[in-house]
Protein backbone atom coordinates (compact mmCIF):
# COMPACT_ATOMS: atom_id res chain seq x y z
CA UNK A 1 0.00 0.00 0.00
CA UNK A 2 0.99 3.43 -0.44
CA UNK A 3 -0.06 6.69 0.24
CA UNK A 4 2.03 9.33 -2.03
CA UNK A 5 1.10 11.96 -4.73
CA UNK A 6 0.81 10.44 -7.93
CA UNK A 7 3.38 12.55 -10.13
CA UNK A 8 3.26 12.62 -14.18
CA UNK A 9 5.45 10.59 -16.76
CA UNK A 10 7.88 13.58 -16.07
CA UNK A 11 8.17 13.19 -12.75
CA UNK A 12 6.09 16.44 -11.81
CA UNK A 13 2.88 16.69 -10.11
CA UNK A 14 0.15 17.58 -11.54
CA UNK A 15 -1.12 21.12 -12.26
CA UNK A 16 -5.01 20.88 -12.44
CA UNK A 17 -5.05 17.67 -9.98
CA UNK A 18 -4.39 16.32 -6.59
CA UNK A 19 -4.21 12.54 -6.61
CA UNK A 20 -3.32 10.22 -3.87
CA UNK A 21 -3.26 6.10 -3.66
CA UNK A 22 -4.50 3.83 -0.53
CA UNK A 23 -5.55 0.39 -0.05
CA UNK A 24 -6.26 -0.09 -3.70
CA UNK A 25 -8.21 3.58 -3.76
CA UNK A 26 -7.13 5.91 -6.20
CA UNK A 27 -8.00 9.88 -4.95
CA UNK A 28 -8.49 11.79 -7.82
CA UNK A 29 -9.20 15.73 -7.25
CA UNK A 30 -10.41 18.55 -9.86
CA UNK A 31 -8.23 20.99 -8.51
CA UNK A 32 -8.84 24.39 -9.99
CA UNK A 33 -10.99 25.70 -7.07
CA UNK A 34 -10.84 29.19 -8.40
CA UNK A 35 -12.53 29.04 -11.38
CA UNK A 36 -15.22 25.94 -9.56
CA UNK A 37 -12.86 22.96 -11.54
CA UNK A 38 -13.92 24.05 -14.96
CA UNK A 39 -11.05 22.35 -17.32
CA UNK A 40 -8.95 23.46 -19.28
CA UNK A 41 -6.52 22.01 -22.10
CA UNK A 42 -4.06 20.98 -19.85
CA UNK A 43 -6.72 19.33 -17.31
CA UNK A 44 -7.42 17.40 -20.08
CA UNK A 45 -4.25 16.37 -21.18
CA UNK A 46 -3.57 15.34 -17.54
CA UNK A 47 -6.52 13.51 -17.17
CA UNK A 48 -6.40 11.31 -20.17
CA UNK A 49 -2.30 10.50 -19.08
CA UNK A 50 -3.84 9.69 -15.43
CA UNK A 51 -6.33 7.09 -16.75
CA UNK A 52 -4.07 5.80 -18.94
CA UNK A 53 -1.21 5.58 -16.06
CA UNK A 54 -4.25 3.83 -13.28
CA UNK A 55 -5.27 1.62 -16.23
CA UNK A 56 -2.23 -0.11 -15.69
CA UNK A 57 -1.44 0.10 -11.59
CA UNK A 58 -2.67 -3.09 -10.75
CA UNK A 59 -2.61 -1.77 -7.10
CA UNK A 60 -5.52 0.43 -8.09
CA UNK A 61 -8.93 -1.08 -8.05
CA UNK A 62 -11.38 1.57 -7.38
CA UNK A 63 -11.44 4.92 -8.24
CA UNK A 64 -12.99 7.99 -6.72
CA UNK A 65 -13.24 11.71 -8.32
CA UNK A 66 -14.20 14.77 -6.26
CA UNK A 67 -13.87 18.60 -6.67
CA UNK A 68 -11.24 20.86 -4.77
CA UNK A 69 -13.25 23.01 -2.10
CA UNK A 70 -17.00 23.01 -1.27
CA UNK A 71 -18.51 25.22 -4.17
CA UNK A 72 -18.15 23.04 -6.96
CA UNK A 73 -17.59 19.27 -8.33
CA UNK A 74 -16.92 20.69 -12.08
CA UNK A 75 -18.65 23.56 -14.04
CA UNK A 76 -17.37 21.96 -17.42
CA UNK A 77 -14.96 24.06 -19.99
CA UNK A 78 -13.75 26.98 -19.01
CA UNK A 79 -14.89 29.05 -21.07
CA UNK A 80 -11.84 31.67 -21.03
CA UNK A 81 -10.20 29.32 -23.45
CA UNK A 82 -12.39 29.83 -26.10
CA UNK A 83 -10.96 33.30 -26.27
CA UNK A 84 -7.21 31.86 -26.60
CA UNK A 85 -5.18 32.80 -29.41
CA UNK A 86 -2.64 30.32 -29.28
CA UNK A 87 -1.65 29.29 -32.36
CA UNK A 88 -2.21 25.55 -33.56
CA UNK A 89 -1.40 25.91 -36.79
CA UNK A 90 1.76 24.26 -36.37
CA UNK A 91 1.68 21.57 -33.35
CA UNK A 92 5.43 20.60 -32.55
CA UNK A 93 4.70 18.09 -29.54
CA UNK A 94 1.61 15.58 -28.30
CA UNK A 95 -0.08 19.00 -26.31
CA UNK A 96 -0.13 20.76 -29.31
CA UNK A 97 -1.63 18.49 -31.56
CA UNK A 98 -4.10 17.52 -28.83
CA UNK A 99 -5.40 21.30 -28.45
CA UNK A 100 -5.54 21.82 -32.26
CA UNK A 101 -7.83 18.60 -32.62
CA UNK A 102 -10.00 20.80 -30.32
CA UNK A 103 -10.26 23.30 -32.32
CA UNK A 104 -9.68 21.70 -35.69
CA UNK A 105 -12.15 24.06 -38.43
CA UNK A 106 -13.98 20.50 -39.61
CA UNK A 107 -16.32 18.95 -37.18
CA UNK A 108 -15.44 15.78 -39.20
CA UNK A 109 -11.96 16.09 -37.60
CA UNK A 110 -12.30 17.84 -34.56
CA UNK A 111 -11.71 15.78 -30.99
CA UNK A 112 -14.04 16.18 -28.36
CA UNK A 113 -13.17 16.50 -25.14
CA UNK A 114 -15.07 13.32 -23.65
CA UNK A 115 -12.18 11.24 -25.24
CA UNK A 116 -9.54 13.00 -22.75
CA UNK A 117 -11.99 13.62 -19.69
CA UNK A 118 -14.05 10.14 -19.73
CA UNK A 119 -12.33 7.46 -18.07
CA UNK A 120 -13.89 4.79 -19.58
CA UNK A 121 -13.12 6.60 -23.33
CA UNK A 122 -9.65 6.16 -22.14
CA UNK A 123 -9.59 2.84 -21.99
CA UNK A 124 -10.15 3.23 -17.55
CA UNK A 125 -12.52 -0.17 -16.61
CA UNK A 126 -12.23 0.02 -13.27
CA UNK A 127 -15.25 0.89 -11.07
CA UNK A 128 -15.40 4.76 -10.73
CA UNK A 129 -16.81 6.58 -7.66
CA UNK A 130 -18.06 10.31 -8.47
CA UNK A 131 -18.83 12.25 -4.98
CA UNK A 132 -20.22 15.73 -6.05
CA UNK A 133 -19.52 17.88 -3.31
CA UNK A 134 -21.29 21.28 -5.40
CA UNK A 135 -22.02 22.62 -8.51
CA UNK A 136 -21.65 20.17 -11.74
CA UNK A 137 -22.72 21.03 -15.16
CA UNK A 138 -22.04 21.21 -18.31
CA UNK A 139 -19.24 19.33 -19.06
CA UNK A 140 -19.17 17.59 -15.60
CA UNK A 141 -21.87 15.44 -17.43
CA UNK A 142 -18.70 13.70 -19.20
CA UNK A 143 -17.33 12.59 -16.05
CA UNK A 144 -21.07 11.58 -14.37
CA UNK A 145 -21.75 10.39 -17.51
CA UNK A 146 -18.78 7.23 -17.34
CA UNK A 147 -19.11 6.62 -13.66
CA UNK A 148 -20.61 4.04 -12.17
CA UNK A 149 -21.79 5.13 -8.63
CA UNK A 150 -22.77 8.88 -8.09
CA UNK A 151 -23.33 10.04 -4.94
CA UNK A 152 -23.62 13.39 -3.71
CA UNK A 153 -23.66 16.13 -0.85
CA UNK A 154 -26.85 17.45 0.08
CA UNK A 155 -26.11 21.04 -1.28
CA UNK A 156 -25.21 19.57 -4.86
CA UNK A 157 -26.76 21.03 -7.55
CA UNK A 158 -26.83 20.20 -11.31
CA UNK A 159 -27.67 21.81 -14.43
CA UNK A 160 -26.88 22.22 -18.29
CA UNK A 161 -25.78 25.83 -19.52
CA UNK A 162 -25.22 25.31 -23.28
CA UNK A 163 -28.42 26.93 -24.62
CA UNK A 164 -28.32 29.72 -22.40
CA UNK A 165 -24.75 30.67 -23.86
CA UNK A 166 -25.72 29.83 -27.43
CA UNK A 167 -24.01 26.86 -27.40
CA UNK A 168 -26.17 22.77 -28.49
CA UNK A 169 -25.53 20.62 -25.67
CA UNK A 170 -25.28 17.60 -27.59
CA UNK A 171 -22.88 15.09 -25.79
CA UNK A 172 -23.39 15.95 -22.42
CA UNK A 173 -27.40 14.26 -22.61
CA UNK A 174 -26.51 11.57 -24.57
CA UNK A 175 -24.13 10.51 -21.62
CA UNK A 176 -27.29 11.64 -19.61
CA UNK A 177 -29.77 9.45 -21.29
CA UNK A 178 -28.14 6.54 -19.41
CA UNK A 179 -28.70 7.71 -16.07
CA UNK A 180 -32.07 9.76 -16.20
CA UNK A 181 -35.59 9.32 -17.76
CA UNK A 182 -36.04 10.97 -21.02
CA UNK A 183 -38.13 14.09 -19.47
CA UNK A 184 -35.78 14.78 -17.39
CA UNK A 185 -32.59 15.10 -19.99
CA UNK A 186 -35.22 17.59 -21.99
CA UNK A 187 -35.96 19.82 -18.68
CA UNK A 188 -32.60 19.96 -17.40
CA UNK A 189 -31.07 20.47 -20.43
CA UNK A 190 -33.63 22.67 -23.00
CA UNK A 191 -34.06 25.36 -19.50
CA UNK A 192 -30.17 25.86 -19.49
CA UNK A 193 -29.08 28.01 -16.05
CA UNK A 194 -32.58 29.14 -15.83
CA UNK A 195 -33.09 26.04 -13.20
CA UNK A 196 -30.88 23.87 -11.24
CA UNK A 197 -31.73 20.06 -10.24
CA UNK A 198 -31.32 19.79 -6.25
CA UNK A 199 -29.54 16.56 -4.98
CA UNK A 200 -32.83 15.26 -3.49
CA UNK A 201 -34.61 15.44 -7.12
CA UNK A 202 -31.31 13.70 -8.59
CA UNK A 203 -31.89 10.90 -6.00
CA UNK A 204 -35.47 10.75 -6.95
CA UNK A 205 -34.57 10.31 -10.10
CA UNK A 206 -31.79 7.98 -9.86
CA UNK A 207 -28.93 9.77 -10.88
CA UNK A 208 -27.69 9.86 -7.74
CA UNK A 209 -27.57 6.60 -5.13
CA UNK A 210 -26.85 8.42 -2.27
CA UNK A 211 -26.99 11.96 -0.46
CA UNK A 212 -24.77 12.89 2.50
CA UNK A 213 -24.28 15.96 4.55
CA UNK A 214 -21.05 17.55 2.64
CA UNK A 215 -19.00 17.09 5.66
CA UNK A 216 -19.30 13.67 5.38
CA UNK A 217 -19.33 13.01 1.62
CA UNK A 218 -15.15 11.74 1.52
CA UNK A 219 -16.35 9.31 4.23
CA UNK A 220 -19.02 7.70 2.62
CA UNK A 221 -17.03 7.48 -0.92
CA UNK A 222 -14.37 5.91 0.88
CA UNK A 223 -16.80 2.97 2.61
CA UNK A 224 -18.09 2.50 -1.18
CA UNK A 225 -14.71 2.20 -3.04
CA UNK A 226 -13.04 0.26 0.22
CA UNK A 227 -15.83 -2.19 -0.05
CA UNK A 228 -15.20 -2.36 -3.65
CA UNK A 229 -11.29 -2.61 -3.61
CA UNK A 230 -11.47 -5.17 -1.27
CA UNK A 231 -13.24 -7.88 -4.22
CA UNK A 232 -11.06 -9.52 -6.20
CA UNK A 233 -10.50 -7.47 -8.93
CA UNK A 234 -11.09 -9.65 -12.04
CA UNK A 235 -14.21 -10.44 -11.08
CA UNK A 236 -14.93 -6.72 -10.49
CA UNK A 237 -14.08 -5.81 -13.60
CA UNK A 238 -15.39 -8.90 -15.73
CA UNK A 239 -19.03 -7.56 -14.06
CA UNK A 240 -18.32 -3.63 -14.98
CA UNK A 241 -17.71 -4.74 -18.68
CA UNK A 242 -20.67 -6.99 -18.93
CA UNK A 243 -23.13 -4.40 -16.96
CA UNK A 244 -21.79 -1.02 -19.68
CA UNK A 245 -22.18 -3.72 -22.27
CA UNK A 246 -25.82 -4.34 -21.57
CA UNK A 247 -26.55 -0.83 -21.49
CA UNK A 248 -25.27 -0.36 -24.78
CA UNK A 249 -25.95 -3.59 -26.65
CA UNK A 250 -29.35 -5.17 -27.64
CA UNK A 251 -30.12 -8.01 -24.61
CA UNK A 252 -29.57 -10.80 -27.10
CA UNK A 253 -26.10 -9.50 -28.13
CA UNK A 254 -25.10 -8.16 -24.67
CA UNK A 255 -26.02 -12.15 -23.69
CA UNK A 256 -24.01 -13.49 -26.83
CA UNK A 257 -20.80 -12.65 -25.25
CA UNK A 258 -21.62 -12.84 -21.41
CA UNK A 259 -19.88 -16.85 -21.60
CA UNK A 260 -16.78 -14.64 -22.24
CA UNK A 261 -17.07 -12.07 -19.86
CA UNK A 262 -17.67 -15.30 -17.41
CA UNK A 263 -14.53 -17.17 -18.31
CA UNK A 264 -12.63 -13.89 -18.08
CA UNK A 265 -13.29 -12.70 -14.93
CA UNK A 266 -12.68 -16.12 -12.90
CA UNK A 267 -9.60 -16.44 -11.25
CA UNK A 268 -9.60 -20.00 -9.69
CA UNK A 269 -7.68 -18.85 -6.46
CA UNK A 270 -10.11 -15.96 -5.92
CA UNK A 271 -13.55 -18.63 -6.74
CA UNK A 272 -11.49 -21.09 -3.97
CA UNK A 273 -11.45 -18.34 -1.69
CA UNK A 274 -14.81 -17.17 -2.35
CA UNK A 275 -16.52 -21.12 -1.86
CA UNK A 276 -14.43 -21.52 1.43
CA UNK A 277 -15.86 -18.14 2.52
CA UNK A 278 -19.38 -19.71 1.94
CA UNK A 279 -18.54 -22.86 3.33
CA UNK A 280 -17.34 -21.32 6.85
CA UNK A 281 -19.70 -18.65 7.13
CA UNK A 282 -17.22 -16.16 6.83
CA UNK A 283 -19.45 -13.45 5.25
CA UNK A 284 -18.98 -9.52 5.46
CA UNK A 285 -21.78 -8.06 7.55
CA UNK A 286 -24.44 -6.15 5.41
CA UNK A 287 -25.84 -2.78 5.55
CA UNK A 288 -29.30 -1.51 4.91
CA UNK A 289 -29.49 1.27 2.31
Amino acid sequence: MHNTQLLTSEDEAPATLRVTIAAGVAWVELNRPQVLNAFNETMLRELAGLWTRLRLDDEVRVVVVTGAGEKAFCTGYDRSGLDGTEDTQDPQDAADVEAALLKASSPFLRADVGDFIGPKSCGLWKPVIAAVNGIACGGAFYLLGEADIIIAADTATFFDPHTTFGMPAVFEPLHLLRRMPLGEVLRLTLLGSAERMSAQRALDIGLVSEIVPGDQLRAAAGVLAGTIAALPALAVQATLRAIWIGSEMAPAQALGVAHALVAAGTDPAALAAGQDAFRTGNRPTWRLR
